[in-house]
C-alpha cells in the first residue's frame, strides 16, 4: 500500500472535504482518504490499479489541484 499527501490550497469548507473524499474513494484501489480543512492537505492510501497520476488528475478535474 502506498500513502501520499498533497497540499491542496483550494480546501475551504466541509463541502470541499466531503467532495474530495467522495470523488477519490471512487477510484479503484483507493482504500482511505483523509482531508484536513485546517492544514489544507489530502492524504490518500492506495494500491494498484490506482496511481498517483490518476489521483492528481482527478483532484485537478474537480477543481482541487494539488500544489506539488
Amino acid at each position: 500500500m502506498m500513502t501520499v499527501t498533497y497540499n491542496v490550497p483550494n480546501i475551504s469548507c466541509g463541502h470541499c472535504v466531503h467532495t474530495i473524499q467522495m470523488e477519490l474513494m471512487e477510484l479503484i484501489g483507493v482504500s482511505n482518504v483523509q482531508v484536513s480543512e485546517e492544514t489544507k492537505q489530502v492524504t490518500v492510501e492506495f494500491d494498484p490499479p490506482a496511481t498517483e497520476e490518476q489521483i492528481v488528475s482527478l483532484l485537478t478535474e474537480i477543481n482541487y489541484p494539488p500544489v506539488i
